[in-house]
């Protein structure tokens, strides 16, 4: 099967491309960089600029499924520049998909849409699920309204769409997980205010078996990509220094202190939800790594 993956060069990108080459798919990608182009019998890159709506359009030829992935990072200051480009980068791609299949002749059935957790409100007793009607009214929330709002216009062109709503990936190497470490590392690791806040979650090898499988058994709708086991901050904390073997001496931290240091990306310290995840279960996908403590030892071992 032919794939296009947007997105290709980030951290789920990477491994999503991957993975699909162990499978023998072959892949097409896209990006704004002609140094980044490599063309070998299964692994072919090709040229876009989402920014005007233009896309090489051999990417799509024997296309099937769609994996989009491409969007600016969010763990970066929250300027109001930076935050236009967060917003316009997700836009932007989409629009430049659906522009470019738009009235064309194309074999796409399926696209596989990156989406966002964010979407969910701090509501610490409350387990929210795909069907849940209650959004977030902050920054992110609003992203990914409107990043859902693009790709679920694939559906006018006769396409499959599948949106994955991702909460915060632990992995390795990249995402929030170093980051996270790093004081922990040092022996300056501290809990985030109350400590109280739970968190979503899912292993970077969930998440790319998550999209090869939506893939593979044709998922459509919105599903959430989270672990089965959400975690405390303090629980969290606790856990990485015990497998680091780093004490944890520094009281809490403040939020307004956070909130100083990080400006409004703060609140990515702060998010207090608890997400299910028995729709995907129910859909036959099986976690590799369903608890924290699992998924903690991989990556920081």
């Amino acid at each position: 099967m032919v794939v296009l993956v947007t997105g290709a060069t980030g951290l789920i990108g990477k491994a999503v491309v991957e993975q699909l080459l162990q499978k023998n798919h072959e892949v097409h990608y896209l990006t704004t960089s002609s140094k980044k182009i490599q063309n070998t019998p299964n692994f072919k890159g090709f040229l876009w600029n989402p920014a005007k709506h233009q896309l090489d359009s051999a990417a799509l030829e024997n296309v099937e499924v769609i994996i989009h992935l491409a969007g600016a990072t969010i763990a970066k200051r929250w300027t109001a520049k930076y935050k236009n480009e967060i917003l316009s980068s997700r836009i932007d791609t989409a629009q430049t998909l659906y522009k470019a299949l738009q009235g064309s002749s194309h074999s796409v059935r399926q696209i596989i849409a990156a989406s966002g957790t964010a979407i969910y409100p701090n509501a610490t007793q409350e387990l929210y699920t795909e069907n849940s009607t209650e959004h977030s009214t902050g920054f992110l929330a609003e992203v990914v309204v409107q990043w859902e709002k693009q790709t679920s216009l694939f559906n006018s062109l006769g396409i499959k769409v599948c949106q994955l709503r991702t909460a915060v990936v632990f992995a390795a190497q990249g995402g929030a997980l170093p980051q996270m470490a790093a004081p922990i590392k040092f022996g300056i690791g501290s809990i985030m205010g109350t400590g109280t806040q739970m968190q979503s979650w899912i292993h970077l090898q969930d998440v790319v078996g998550m999209y090869v499988y939506a893939m593979e058994n044709q998922w459509e709708g919105v599903y959430n990509a989270v672990a089965p086991e959400s975690i405390s901050n303090r629980k969290q904390t606790h856990l990485m220094a015990k497998i680091l073997n780093r004490p944890l001496w520094l009281p809490a931290t403040p939020q307004w202190v956070m909130q100083f240091v990080l400006g409004e990306m703060h609140q990515l310290l702060f998010t207090d939800t608890q997400i299910s995840c028995q729709k995907a279960i129910d859909a036959g996908y099986v976690f590799q790594f369903p608890t924290a403590n699992l998924a903690l030892r991989n990556c920081l071992l």
